[in-house]
């Protein structure tokens, strides 16, 4: 299993390692919440932790979009960001998946997220492998790395966002299956919830030095080209 650890600036900093956990709490500041985008309720959403999972394959990278995506809600205003623990192997193309909380204040519940609001897909085909639905929030949403538009999907319930992920990133110059950083762009689109400019900067911060612009500039535009769907 890999372990990150995420180095930024906090009052208290706690590294918990369970394959994979980073929790950070750190000075409140005031979040940006996209409330029309995300519909919530105190049975969908404990004391407003935005729950998220992310599902990929290994050698796609999502552990490292969780990882940029928790930077990135930490220096948009959210004080509690959590990684959860990591599923999966190392072997490259087998499924993984793991989990990241995010809310205004800090988080005390370090447990793995068993209903997340919304889930994030790296790869459509793995819908054929996995429930990549299990335990989803009514109302919750999914995000697809898919050439297909929304309504070709069937989540009774609830909303469908997709973007051609690997298309944008190979015509953005990323080596072929590289898709983590497109898939941001996806979620920042489909969610409203961390501007794409502090989501690009923290994908410029993680990749320095290695195309970090490249990446960004992938992010940018599978953001542009993110559709949603309704529910």
């Amino acid at each position: 299993m890999e372990t990150f650890v995420i180095k930024i600036c906090t009052v208290v900093k706690k590294l918990i390692y369970f394959n994979v956990k980073v929790v950070l709490d750190c000075v409140p500041l005031e979040p940006l919440y996209h409330k029309n985008l995300l519909k919530k309720n105190h049975e969908t959403m404990r004391d407003d932790i935005i729950q998220t999972r992310w599902h990929g394959r290994g050698g796609q990278g999502a552990i490292t979009a969780a990882k940029i995506v928790a930077e990135a809600a930490f220096e948009s205003g959210y004080s509690g960001v959590v990684m959860a623990p990591t599923f999966g192997t190392e072997r490259r193309g087998a499924p993984v998946f793991t989990s990241l909380k995010f809310a205004k204040t800090k988080i005390y519940d370090l447990s793995p997220i068993t209903a997340p609001d919304m889930v994030i897909v790296l790869d459509h085909l793995l819908l054929e492998e996995v429930d990549v639905a299990a335990g989803l929030a009514p109302s919750g949403l999914i995000v697809i790395n898919s050439p297909k538009e929304p309504d070709a999907y069937r989540f009774e319930g609830m909303r469908v966002a997709t973007a051609d992920v690997t298309n944008i990133s190979l015509n953005g110059g990323l080596p072929a299956g590289i898709v983590n950083t497109g898939i941001i762009g996806a979620f920042g689109k489909a969610t409203g919830l961390i501007p794409i400019d502090i989501l690009c900067k923290a994908i410029e911060k993680e990749f320095a030095g290695k195309n970090g612009r490249k990446n960004a500039d992938v992010a940018r535009i599978t953001f542009e080209n993110t559709r949603v769907g309704g529910i």
